[in-house]
């Protein structure tokens, strides 16, 4: 091969070469893609994930025979009168007539039905001193929240007019609609601050508008498709708002990365001297190959949220394959058409105080000092750096996970996270009680009756409830809803075993003795119970799935068996070090009152297994591009310690760089007011941060310093397998050393 010469086989070279060669072609390609996605998936309509399918077990069981029923039940609402003195009674005559002013206001307002009294529905606390007003809102539940204004304002005025009483409005639409007024915006402000502030951060690190302008222009249009593709996979996979707040975070972080990696390759090359389209085709051969192995890599990982059977995890995991696997393509097609359009003027706009940055990307003096020092004590480095990450990893030994009441959610920033702590405080799980769906062939027969009859007394004698238990008969559907208040109220872990008492004892010794009758239990207590099941029950699915692919991945793509452990080994440590952050911070109160996270307490649910998905995925992005440098300095005729300290120092930039924008853009979600989004926020960024610096600038180079020629070991037998390394090195490769036995370098 003559020198200079640029071996072009795989599919982002030549995916780069074809787009650089018909450069109008590609863009008009890519709009044209771009705003068919958008176009059909508008008309499509997006369909979004039913309540029936949520959850499987026993939730989903309860809400199919409600849906199939027909069934639509109205928003529910309470109003809570409550004697602020302890000498105050529901019996006193002003306590009395605080109750009918309610019941006479809220009717009044033309918006509610079925108003009760507490003195006819017994809705009055063991001390006596507070009762319960129940009423539905009129309409569709779900817009509910909408016209409960009035209602809201005719509870305030009754307030007003009894100052000894505590009169507050609680319930599905109240509550709606003081999320709605308090945080509707925090999704919207941090989903639009994510562009201005990559963009931001992308002037500093290309010192020109033009440059920075493209990696948001490519992240931005394929967010816009992925919308567009969403509506239409929603018909065979259904969405959520979560999956697309998601998808949004993942499509800007990966969207920007890729082609910040591409840009500063070729600009790079440019620097270097060569020409515009030598330029471009080595970055295509080099850069674009690490994006697509990343990108399929990234891809692999968030297919594994599929094996949970969880709808939302489902959603989530099927909307960013697809924003990653739309980036990953606009990256080595739409971009190389671009950067060939544009060729100089990609300097235009620079910034006058950034004038004298390299635009080459070059090698990064920090990291070069750095790199001396890690690469002159491997050992110590090593072990420094993993002693460090697993103390920092420890504290996640003792991470407590559940379901977030309101108080932990939301603080005591909103006035109904107080209500709903009265509420339960006097009325044990009255806010959210379990419902007994129970269906049968005839709903009326005598037995059923009966067993109904039987299931409200055992329930209270059993100690899962101290009522009242009410049962609402639908006797032409033929189904019956008992709602049953469950001690332990809000704290999750007590309520859960009243649950367990009524699934276990009660339920089989009363319906269980009628022949035909079917009475899942559901409810917020059941639901969580349910989504924890299953959560559990996936974990090793996802863990295997998501490793073993990777691993795979890895070892097609580098055709190294020790590349591929390693991989997998630092990305664990990755992992688990923010798992460790984030049980110190809101588990154990360690800094939290600097992201506003005091009190928490434990970590939600469904984060872990979203986090290790999410993360395994996104810390390929670093290590795919650092190792591909160094292996191809290696292919080039280094020594495997000289091309460590060239693949890491010439990457250090480009990966300091995306790994600040991602940091950034996941922080701004650290800043949301609910805790669950704080935490992906804070957990997010942190795992990215340790991951670009002592990961990839620490960890990796003294491992494979310590490793050497044995970097490239490929044991014979697995010689068999695909070759997907496709090397395209633009420079004629010498080799320095003989590789050692099973090594495979090929040249």
């Amino acid at each position: 091969m003559r020198s200079g010469e640029t071996r072009v086989r795989g599919f982002a070279a030549r995916a780069g070469g074809w787009s650089a060669r018909h450069r109008w072609a590609a863009v008009g390609i890519w709009v044209l893609f771009v705003v068919l996605a958008m176009g059909l998936g508008s008309a499509a309509g997006r369909v979004d994930v039913k309540d029936s399918d949520q959850l499987k077990g026993e939730t989903h069981t309860a809400a199919k025979i409600i849906e199939d029923a027909g069934i639509k039940e109205p928003a529910s609402e309470t109003v809570l009168i409550q004697a602020k003195d302890a000498t105050g009674k529901a019996t006193d005559a002003g306590f009395r007539t605080a109750v009918a002013d309610v019941v006479k206001a809220v009717g009044a307002t033309g918006k509610v039905t079925d108003v009760t009294s507490p003195y006819d529905t017994k809705t009055i606390s063991r001390d006596g001193r507070s009762a319960l007003v129940q009423f539905d809102m009129r309409g569709d539940a779900e817009t509910a929240k909408d016209r409960v204004e009035p209602v809201l304002k005719a509870v305030e005025d009754v307030q007003k007019r009894h100052s000894s009483l505590r009169i507050e409005e609680i319930g599905g639409a109240s509550m709606n609609k003081q999320y709605a007024d308090a945080f509707g915006d925090d999704f919207k402000q941090a989903e639009y601050s994510a562009v201005p502030v990559a963009l931001g951060i992308l002037l500093i690190a290309f010192g020109a508008l033009v440059a920075a302008l493209l990696p948001v222009a490519l992240a931005v249009t394929a967010i816009m498709a992925t919308m567009g593709l969403m509506g239409i996979v929603s018909h065979l996979q259904p969405m959520s708002d979560t999956a697309n707040s998601v998808m949004l975070l993942v499509g800007m972080a990966v969207g920007v990365d890729y082609c910040l990696f591409y840009l500063r390759r070729e600009r790079e090359e440019r620097a270097a001297g060569r020409d515009a389209g030598t330029a471009l085709r080595i970055a295509a051969a080099t850069s674009g190959r690490a994006i697509v192995v990343s990108g399929v890599t990234v891809c692999v990982a968030m297919a594994g949220m599929l094996f949970t059977g969880l709808a939302e995890f489902e959603a989530m995991g099927l909307a960013s394959l697809i924003v990653v696997a739309v980036a990953m393509v606009g990256s080595v097609t739409v971009l190389p058409a671009l950067l060939s359009l544009l060729g100089e003027r990609v300097e235009k706009g620079r910034l006058p105080f950034l004038k004298r940055r390299r635009t080459g990307g070059g090698e990064s003096r920090f990291w070069s000092a750095v790199l001396r020092g890690v690469l002159a004590r491997p050992v110590v480095s090593v072990v420094v750096a993993v002693g460090a990450l697993l103390a920092v990893a420890a504290p996640a030994l003792g991470m407590k996970t559940s379901q977030l009441t309101l108080d932990q959610e939301f603080g005591n920033s909103l006035p109904i996270v107080q209500t709903y702590n009265r509420v339960n405080d006097a009325f044990p799980g009255g806010s959210e009680p379990a419902q007994v769906v129970v269906e049968a062939k005839d709903i009326k027969a005598p037995e059923v009756q009966s067993a109904l009859a039987k299931f409200k007394e055992r329930a209270v004698g059993s100690g899962a409830s101290r009522g009242p238990v009410d049962v609402k008969v639908y006797a032409d559907k033929n189904i019956a809803f008992v709602s049953v208040p469950l001690v332990g109220g809000s704290d999750f872990d007590r309520a859960g075993k009243s649950l367990e008492k009524l699934r276990d004892e009660v339920r089989p010794a009363t319906f269980g003795k009628v022949e035909g009758v079917t009475a899942p239990i559901t409810g917020q207590v059941a639901g969580s119970h349910d989504f924890n099941d299953q959560l559990i029950g996936s974990v090793v699915p996802v863990f295997a799935f998501v490793v073993v692919f990777a691993f795979l991945l890895m070892l097609l793509s580098f055709r190294s068996l020790t590349v591929a452990i390693t991989s997998i080994l630092l990305n664990l440590l990755s992992v688990g070090a923010a798992y460790g952050i984030l049980v110190a911070v809101f588990q154990h109160g360690w800094g939290a009152s600097l992201v506003g996270a005091e009190g928490v307490g434990a970590i939600v649910t469904w984060l872990p297994l979203f986090l290790f998905v999410i993360l395994f995925g996104l810390s390929m992005d670093y290590h795919v591009f650092v190792v591909s440098r160094i292996r191809e300095a290696r292919l080039r005729g280094r020594s495997t310690k000289d091309a460590i300290q060239h693949g890491v120092v010439t990457t250090a930039g480009v990966v300091t760089s995306a790994a600040v924008i991602m940091v950034a853009v996941f922080a701004i979600f650290g800043t949301l007011s609910m805790q669950s989004m704080k935490q992906m926020g804070v957990g997010l960024a942190a795992a990215v941060l340790i991951d670009a610096t002592v990961i990839r600038g620490v960890l990796l180079p003294a491992v494979m310093s310590l490793l050497g020629e044995r970097n490239w070991y490929l044991p014979r037998w697995l010689h068999r397998l695909p070759d997907l390394t496709h090397d395209e090195a633009p420079e004629v490769v010498v080799a320095s050393s003989v590789p050692e036995q099973g090594e495979r370098l090929r040249v």
